[in-house]
Protein backbone atom coordinates (compact mmCIF):
# COMPACT_ATOMS: atom_id res chain seq x y z
CA UNK A 1 0.00 0.00 0.00
CA UNK A 2 2.88 2.38 0.75
CA UNK A 3 4.26 1.72 -2.72
CA UNK A 4 0.85 2.45 -4.27
CA UNK A 5 0.59 5.66 -2.28
CA UNK A 6 4.04 6.80 -3.41
CA UNK A 7 3.03 6.14 -7.03
CA UNK A 8 -0.26 7.97 -6.48
CA UNK A 9 1.60 10.96 -5.05
CA UNK A 10 3.66 11.03 -8.25
CA UNK A 11 0.43 11.17 -10.30
CA UNK A 12 -0.17 7.51 -11.21
CA UNK A 13 -3.97 7.37 -11.55
CA UNK A 14 -4.14 3.60 -11.85
CA UNK A 15 -2.11 3.11 -8.66
CA UNK A 16 -4.35 5.62 -6.91
CA UNK A 17 -7.51 3.78 -8.02
CA UNK A 18 -6.13 0.48 -6.72
CA UNK A 19 -5.04 2.16 -3.47
CA UNK A 20 -8.51 3.60 -2.86
CA UNK A 21 -10.16 0.27 -3.66
CA UNK A 22 -7.92 -1.60 -1.22
CA UNK A 23 -8.27 1.13 1.41
CA UNK A 24 -12.07 0.92 1.10
CA UNK A 25 -11.97 -2.84 1.74
CA UNK A 26 -9.74 -2.33 4.78
CA UNK A 27 -11.96 0.48 6.08
CA UNK A 28 -15.11 -1.63 5.78
CA UNK A 29 -13.48 -4.27 7.97
CA UNK A 30 -12.20 -1.59 10.37
CA UNK A 31 -15.62 0.02 10.81
CA UNK A 32 -17.72 -3.14 10.62
CA UNK A 33 -17.82 -3.68 14.39
CA UNK A 34 -17.54 0.00 15.29
CA UNK A 35 -20.64 1.43 13.63
CA UNK A 36 -24.13 0.57 12.46
CA UNK A 37 -24.36 -1.18 9.10
CA UNK A 38 -26.38 1.66 7.53
CA UNK A 39 -23.66 4.19 8.45
CA UNK A 40 -20.77 2.05 7.19
CA UNK A 41 -20.73 3.24 3.58
CA UNK A 42 -20.93 6.91 4.52
CA UNK A 43 -18.11 6.58 7.01
CA UNK A 44 -15.89 4.76 4.51
CA UNK A 45 -16.56 7.49 1.94
CA UNK A 46 -15.74 10.22 4.47
CA UNK A 47 -12.40 8.60 5.21
CA UNK A 48 -11.62 8.12 1.52
CA UNK A 49 -12.36 11.80 0.92
CA UNK A 50 -10.08 12.70 3.84
CA UNK A 51 -7.35 10.46 2.39
CA UNK A 52 -7.76 12.26 -0.92
CA UNK A 53 -7.55 15.67 0.77
CA UNK A 54 -4.60 14.68 2.97
CA UNK A 55 -2.66 12.53 0.51
CA UNK A 56 0.09 15.15 0.21
CA UNK A 57 0.77 14.83 3.96
CA UNK A 58 1.61 11.14 3.70
CA UNK A 59 5.30 10.50 4.38
CA UNK A 60 6.46 7.86 1.86
CA UNK A 61 9.11 6.59 4.27
CA UNK A 62 6.45 5.53 6.79
CA UNK A 63 3.95 2.64 6.70
CA UNK A 64 0.60 3.37 5.06
CA UNK A 65 -1.87 1.52 7.30
CA UNK A 66 -1.09 3.39 10.55
CA UNK A 67 -1.58 6.66 8.63
CA UNK A 68 -4.90 5.39 7.24
CA UNK A 69 -5.95 4.07 10.66
CA UNK A 70 -5.29 7.46 12.26
CA UNK A 71 -7.51 9.19 9.70
CA UNK A 72 -10.19 6.51 10.15
CA UNK A 73 -10.08 6.84 13.92
CA UNK A 74 -10.51 10.62 13.82
CA UNK A 75 -13.42 10.35 11.37
CA UNK A 76 -15.01 7.68 13.55
CA UNK A 77 -14.74 9.93 16.61
CA UNK A 78 -16.28 12.81 14.64
CA UNK A 79 -19.06 10.44 13.57
CA UNK A 80 -19.70 9.41 17.20
CA UNK A 81 -19.83 13.03 18.33
CA UNK A 82 -22.36 13.84 15.62
CA UNK A 83 -24.47 10.81 16.57
CA UNK A 84 -24.43 11.77 20.26
CA UNK A 85 -25.48 15.32 19.38
CA UNK A 86 -28.44 13.99 17.39
CA UNK A 87 -29.45 11.69 20.25
CA UNK A 88 -29.04 14.49 22.77
CA UNK A 89 -31.15 16.83 20.64
CA UNK A 90 -33.84 14.16 20.36
CA UNK A 91 -33.89 13.89 24.16
CA UNK A 92 -34.27 17.64 24.54
CA UNK A 93 -37.02 17.72 21.91
CA UNK A 94 -39.13 15.49 24.17
CA UNK A 95 -38.90 17.86 27.13
CA UNK A 96 -41.70 20.40 27.29
CA UNK A 97 -40.22 23.88 27.39
CA UNK A 98 -42.97 26.00 28.93
CA UNK A 99 -42.76 24.55 32.43
CA UNK A 100 -39.22 25.73 33.16
CA UNK A 101 -38.81 28.50 30.59
CA UNK A 102 -38.48 31.17 33.29
CA UNK A 103 -35.73 29.21 35.05
CA UNK A 104 -33.85 28.79 31.78
CA UNK A 105 -34.06 32.51 31.03
CA UNK A 106 -32.90 33.44 34.54
CA UNK A 107 -30.01 30.97 34.34
CA UNK A 108 -28.95 32.42 30.99
CA UNK A 109 -29.08 35.97 32.36
CA UNK A 110 -26.93 34.90 35.32
CA UNK A 111 -24.51 33.17 33.00
CA UNK A 112 -24.28 36.22 30.75
CA UNK A 113 -23.51 38.39 33.81
CA UNK A 114 -20.73 36.03 34.81
CA UNK A 115 -19.36 35.94 31.25
CA UNK A 116 -19.32 39.76 31.21
CA UNK A 117 -16.62 39.58 33.88
CA UNK A 118 -14.36 37.47 31.66
CA UNK A 119 -12.28 38.50 28.67
CA UNK A 120 -14.38 37.94 25.52
CA UNK A 121 -12.08 35.19 24.21
CA UNK A 122 -12.46 33.17 27.41
CA UNK A 123 -16.22 33.62 27.47
CA UNK A 124 -16.50 32.56 23.82
CA UNK A 125 -14.34 29.47 24.36
CA UNK A 126 -16.35 28.36 27.42
CA UNK A 127 -19.65 29.01 25.64
CA UNK A 128 -18.68 26.89 22.64
CA UNK A 129 -16.94 24.01 24.42
CA UNK A 130 -18.71 23.67 27.76
CA UNK A 131 -22.20 24.96 27.02
CA UNK A 132 -22.83 24.25 23.34
CA UNK A 133 -20.79 21.02 23.39
CA UNK A 134 -18.45 21.65 20.47
CA UNK A 135 -15.11 19.88 20.36
CA UNK A 136 -12.00 21.99 20.83
CA UNK A 137 -11.29 21.72 17.09
CA UNK A 138 -14.81 22.86 16.18
CA UNK A 139 -14.69 25.71 18.71
CA UNK A 140 -11.33 26.75 17.30
CA UNK A 141 -12.82 27.06 13.82
CA UNK A 142 -15.89 28.93 15.06
CA UNK A 143 -14.12 31.53 17.19
CA UNK A 144 -10.88 31.90 15.24
CA UNK A 145 -8.60 30.85 18.11
CA UNK A 146 -6.02 28.10 17.84
CA UNK A 147 -6.94 24.81 19.49
CA UNK A 148 -4.35 25.28 22.22
CA UNK A 149 -5.64 28.81 22.88
CA UNK A 150 -9.20 27.50 23.16
CA UNK A 151 -8.02 24.98 25.78
CA UNK A 152 -6.13 27.66 27.71
CA UNK A 153 -9.07 30.09 27.55
CA UNK A 154 -11.51 27.46 28.79
CA UNK A 155 -9.22 26.49 31.66
CA UNK A 156 -8.43 30.07 32.73
CA UNK A 157 -12.02 31.22 32.26
CA UNK A 158 -13.46 28.41 34.37
CA UNK A 159 -10.87 29.07 37.04
CA UNK A 160 -11.80 32.75 37.09
CA UNK A 161 -15.54 31.96 37.15
CA UNK A 162 -15.00 29.62 40.11
CA UNK A 163 -13.14 32.38 41.95
CA UNK A 164 -15.92 34.90 41.20
CA UNK A 165 -18.61 32.53 42.44
CA UNK A 166 -16.62 31.57 45.53
CA UNK A 167 -16.01 35.23 46.34
CA UNK A 168 -19.74 35.98 46.01
CA UNK A 169 -20.67 33.15 48.42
Amino acid sequence: MARLMRAAQRGDRQAYAVLLEQAAKWLRRYFQKRTAREKLGDLVQEVLMAVHAKRATYDPSRPFYPWLAAIARYRWIDHLRAEYRVQEQELFDDIPGDENAEEVVMARISLDRLFAQLPPAQAAAIELVKIEGYSVAEASQRCGQSQSLVKVNVHRGLKKLAAIIEKAS
